[in-house]
């Protein structure tokens, strides 16, 4: 009987802050070349300004087999970041969105944004928002698309872990991830819908390719996908998170949660499938209230305490965390159900400094210092 490896990999994007002004000057993300993700070493007396007008600094973590090496693997990148950091003469932050700074019209505009901005114009032109995207191995691709069928369901579930998006443009949105706005204005993103299978799948992608829809799959950004090129599951909804422990959490609960829909499949059962705009339906109040909320129990069509239902989850992948030894990371969400999500304590901060922006972007940025 096939089981897929259930390996990690991790992708971040991290925001370069201004220690005095607190401004952004740019922003690292994470990529993948070849058959994992690497790290681009920092060139002796590069200049900063330089490499943000060309484009994003590229870092990551290589593929890992297990919780405990993506963990080693990430602090050691952001220890790498931070390092960077010093010698560049900015600080490092976590987050959805930053707190008030603007982009546009600023003449550094990053590569990868003026491409977008060329092609969905001004919806992508009001876009500076970033995530955290985590790989998890699922290298049979039919597989891959029941368990991307299935676990759309409990997005919403995740989200609500991994809001920290509260402000935008020095404004309180009321929203606890506004960067979920930002990016579910482009087109191909969002709840995907079901398909049949991998074949079915494959399809969609080509038919737009054929059309001249997109230059190549990476334009397609729904919440979870099959990666374009590698045997691996992303899940795309988070926001980027300034706690290396709540990254690694959320992380150790996306892969329990593919571990149960497969071991379900395995099993001959079923995880029933709903549609995308019930799922919607979740997503927009994990979106607007984030744990502070209700979700609605479509099985039982009740609206429940969010905190409730992610409760409930953990229970039923708890089995499968232990047996992928990460339980003692995942466990780490029942602090993150008491304390709030990062969205939370931002607007804890923001509150208790008299409506400081300031206070907060200095609240992620130590937050994204922690190594610990």
């Amino acid at each position: 009987m096939y089981y897929p490896s259930f390996n990690i990999g991790i992708e971040e994007e991290y925001q370069l802050i201004d220690p005095e002004s607190r401004e952004l000057l740019g922003y690292v993300t994470q990529s993948m070349a070849r058959d994992k993700m690497v790290v681009n070493e920092r060139a002796p007396n590069a200049d900063l300004a330089s490499l943000i007008r060309e484009g994003a600094v590229s870092a990551g973590t290589p593929v890992c087999e297990d919780i405990n090496e993506a963990r080693d693997k990430l602090l050691r990148v952001r220890e790498q970041m931070l390092e960077l950091g010093v010698a560049g003469g900015f600080k490092l932050a976590g987050a959805g969105t930053h707190p008030f700074s603007h982009w546009e019209g600023r003449e550094d505009m990053l590569a990868q944004y003026r491409q977008m901005a060329e092609d969905a114009q001004m919806i992508a032109r009001r876009i500076l928002a970033f995530g955290l995207r985590i790989h998890i191995g699922v290298e049979d691709r039919d597989l891959a698309i029941d368990v991307m069928n299935t676990i759309r369901y409990l997005l919403p579930h995740i989200l609500c872990l991994s809001t920290s998006s509260p402000f935008w443009f020095g404004r309180n949105t009321g929203l606890k991830s506004y960067r979920a706005v930002l990016v579910d204005s482009l087109p191909r993103t969002g709840i995907p819908g079901a398909f049949a299978s991998y074949h079915d799948y494959r399809s969609y992608v080509d038919t737009l390719l054929r059309t001249n829809s997109i230059p190549d799959p990476r334009r397609i950004m729904y919440d979870v996908m099959p990666h374009y090129r590698f045997p691996t599951l992303v899940i795309r909804i988070c926001d980027m998170l300034p706690s290396a422990r709540d990254v690694l959490a959320v992380t150790a609960l996306i892969q329990a949660t593919i571990a149960w829909m497969v071991d379900l499949r395995q099993r001959n059962m079923s995880f029933r499938l709903y549609d995308r705009t019930l799922i919607a339906e979740n997503k927009w109040r994990a979106v607007r209230y984030g744990l502070s909320g209700n979700l609605v129990d479509f099985g039982i069509e009740e609206q429940l305490p969010a905190r409730e239902l992610i409760t409930q989850l953990l229970e039923r992948v708890e089995p499968l965390s232990r047996r992928l030894s990460s339980w003692h990371e995942l466990k780490h969400c029942y602090t993150i159900l008491e304390r709030g999500s990062s969205a939370d304590q931002q607007l804890a901060v923001w509150r208790n400094s008299g409506e400081d922006m300031r206070a907060v972007v200095d609240f992620v940025i130590a937050e994204t210092e922690k190594l610990a």
